[in-house]
């Protein structure tokens, strides 16, 4: 029997990208978003290319209580969920103090408030299956405080791994694995419209070294990991002025 992965925020970017990744490797699917539209176009596009099912649902991560419904949804349609990828996200983001909190509210709000109620609803089903793969994926911009529209956006990446190391520190010792996923720049139709960034890969190549580096369940992937790997631990001692290069 196939496994399942569950991924969020699978209509458009590096969620549907990995969701055809993962495909290819025979998993069935349990795919989420707000566009269901494209939800479905993926789903026939997928299920024509592989032997694989797929299962799509309409899913705003912002409502908490339609979360934890969509994935016990999944979970009893499909009989168990294997894997949760927790990918939904915005790249909104303003200076700070130039009067767009509300934007920066909402950014955080929904990288943070959003992802810990999908890991909660993960784990949930993991527990009662006394098994599962949590993936959070996060951003290297979350090793440091970053400036710019990226402060805030920064600040909810790095909660989250912190949400997710905080997860794996209470599952040690049980079959439930978490890992950490930071991408470094990819580029998709969420940062289409800025310049050239750095280090960017395209979305098939963001998304096939995405789920290359998932698979092997680690507690921690940078992606791609050169350059991204050293730069992780320079980043990390690095001045400020040489760590807003990258920004």
């Amino acid at each position: 029997m196939n496994k399942t992965i569950l991924i969020t925020g699978a209509s458009s970017g590096i969620g549907a990208g990995m969701a055809q990744e993962f495909a290819k490797k025979g998993y069935n699917l349990a795919i989420c978003a707000r566009r269901l539209e494209r939800l479905y176009a993926l789903k026939d596009e997928i299920e024509q290319r592989y032997q694989v099912k797929v299962s799509a649902k309409a899913l705003d991560v912002t409502d908490d209580e339609q979360v934890f419904r969509v994935f016990k949804e999944f979970k009893d349609e499909l009989g168990t969920i294997d894997r949760v990828i927790v990918n939904a996200g915005v790249g909104e983001g303003r200076r700070i103090g130039k009067g767009n909190f509300a934007i920066n509210k909402a950014t955080v709000e929904t990288n943070f408030i959003s992802a810990m109620a999908q890991c909660e609803a993960a784990v949930e089903i993991f527990r009662s299956q006394n098994s599962g793969h949590l993936v959070v994926i996060s951003s290297m911009s979350a090793l440091r405080g970053m400036p710019k529209h990226l402060t805030a956006y920064a600040a909810s990446k790095a909660g989250i791994a912190h949400l997710a190391e905080g997860i794996r520190a209470e599952l040690l010792g049980t079959p439930i694995k978490v890992s950490t996923i930071y991408p470094g720049y990819i580029r998709t139709e969420i940062n289409e419209g800025a310049g050239k960034l750095p280090f960017e890969v395209d979305q098939a190549t963001g998304s096939r070294l995405l789920a290359e580096a998932i698979e092997k369940q680690p507690v921690k992937a940078y992606v791609p990991k050169w350059p991204w790997l050293p730069l992780g631990f320079a980043m990390k001692v690095l001045p400020l002025q040489l760590v807003n290069k990258l920004s």
